[in-house]
């Protein structure tokens, strides 16, 4: 079985983690050189590498290219697909430490890879996530429900991109298949960027090749919060995103004992709908009354359908300490995009990709524009595939959203666990890892997940979980 690799595998998710545009006169990096791909090579790639051992200077940075003058939607209507084979296979894959929020625990990700190669040779890679609260029940029911829009694929005629996509979502309606959507759609568009040799950022608008990151702190004690905030800001994180909402008091003591060890912090918060109205209300009064900080993004602070909850706790929150609340769970469809907009519900909307498919999150990206309302674009604990692919949409259309925003260059280390891929010979290798252009000190592939990418006005943030 090949090692997985994509256009958002190759072209990995654009961060400002120092990922640069790497013209063809450079060398490829030599672990992914090493690997045979079946797919033309790409003029144009971003990376995430391991830190090069040796003691020369550190690559030239290069700038963004300029945006091509096609993108997705020329795409959709002229590019021609005729899928040769189609297949879901299982995504088992654990994490370094348990992942705890308000409403779940994760120890390992099972989700469905999905493989789409075309009849020119072209091969596109797609995540469904699996996560029962929000889209299909198990592995098994979402790799049944894969296998059915695969083989659709496999045995419809050539149409062009667009019309295929419109299939997908004939066969696979609604919020209910919108993961299952989301992976195929992410296969066939990854198929189609490799197909004419672009990075899926350039495809989305070539807006930006880099994105500033942050990291998540998931719900754990205090203690254990103090231990990584301390570990976070020794590697230069600069802001943390806190998962509460379980239990008020000890989301106090773990705030409290993280801005101990990390006074100059900023927070994220992500309740993931654990509190009442007026909970997340007397969260932000503490913190501003004994800690003197407040957040600067308070996610889904209450259930996803207490519609005048979410709206309360938004006017308090900007007109009494200036912070934006972000809809997450509440926003499942264009419907609940409009409403939220209409009603002025919420300041931010978390677009995720397995909520409302490719083509659907693109829908609300353009309603929420329009209306001049804050994106996130958000996953669910999900592998580099689905990650990947999210990280190159939100750099490729951030400059539509963030029209005066200066793109913050700086290099992160952090550690990843040997972890083998599908099965494969490929292994993730255990290394200290910075991202630059360069070479992998051990040859090694390594995998992360990308819980969170922000894109509002003032700032934009990837929070991260690496395994």
């Amino acid at each position: 079985m090949e090692p997985l690799r994509s256009a958002a595998l190759l072209s990995p998710a654009p961060t400002s983690l120092s990922c640069d545009l790497l013209p063809s006169t450079r060398p490829l990096c030599r672990s992914w050189r090493s690997l045979p791909c079946r797919h033309p090579a790409r003029r144009d790639f971003l990376f995430f590498c391991c830190a090069n051992t040796s003691t020369g200077p550190s690559p030239t940075k290069q700038q963004p290219a300029t945006p091509i003058s096609f993108g997705f939607n020329s795409l959709k209507e002229t590019l021609t697909v005729n899928v040769a084979s189609a297949e879901g296979r299982a995504l088992d894959v654990p994490l370094a430490r348990p992942f705890t929020i308000a409403s779940s625990r994760l120890d390992r990700v099972t989700n469905v890879a999905v493989r789409v190669e075309l009849r020119n040779g072209s091969v596109g890679w797609g995540e469904v996530p699996v996560l029962p609260s929000v889209t299909e029940k198990n592995q098994s029911d979402a790799l049944a429900v894969a296998a059915t829009a695969c083989s659709a694929l496999v045995h419809s005629l050539p149409m062009t991109l667009g019309d295929v996509l419109s299939e997908v979502g004939r066969l696979l309606p609604g919020h209910d298949f919108a993961s299952v959507r989301a992976g195929v759609e992410m296969a066939l568009i990854d198929a189609a960027a490799n197909s004419i040799r672009i990075p899926l950022w350039r495809l989305f608008g070539g807006a930006s090749n880099s994105i500033t990151t942050d990291i998540t702190i998931p719900i754990v004690s205090p203690s254990e919060a103090a231990e990584l905030a301390a570990k976070y800001c020794r590697q230069g994180f600069s802001t943390l995103k806190l998962k509460v909402g379980k239990d008020l008091n000890s989301d106090i003591e773990v705030l409290t004992a993280i801005r101990s060890v990390h006074p100059e912090c900023s927070f994220i918060l992500d309740a993931n709908e654990g509190y009442k109205a007026h909970q997340a209300i007397e969260v932000l009064d503490n913190l501003h009354g004994t800690m003197g900080v407040i957040p600067i993004l308070f996610e889904q602070p209450v259930h996803r359908d207490n519609w005048e909850g979410l709206r309360l706790v938004s006017h308090v929150a900007k007109d009494k300490y200036g912070v934006s609340i972000a809809a997450d769970e509440s926003c499942k469809s264009v419907n609940d995009a409009n409403k939220i907009i209409q009603g002025n519900l919420a300041h931010v909307i978390n677009v995720k990709l397995a909520k409302l498919g490719v083509v659907g999150a693109l829908e609300i990206i353009n309603i929420a524009r329009e209306a001049g309302i804050a994106l996130m674009i958000g996953g669910m604990v999900e592998t580099r595939l689905a990650m990947g692919f999210a990280g190159h949409l939100a750099a490729g259309l951030v400059s539509l959203i963030l029209t005066h925003h200066s793109f913050l260059l700086k290099i992160q280390s952090l550690e990843v666990m040997k972890l083998p891929v599908l099965s494969t010979s490929s292994t993730i290798q255990v290394a200290k890892v910075v991202f630059f252009i360069g070479t992998m000190s051990d040859g090694g592939l390594y995998s992360y997940l990308i819980t969170k990418i922000i894109c509002d006005r003032a700032f934009q943030l990837i929070s991260v979980i690496y395994h």
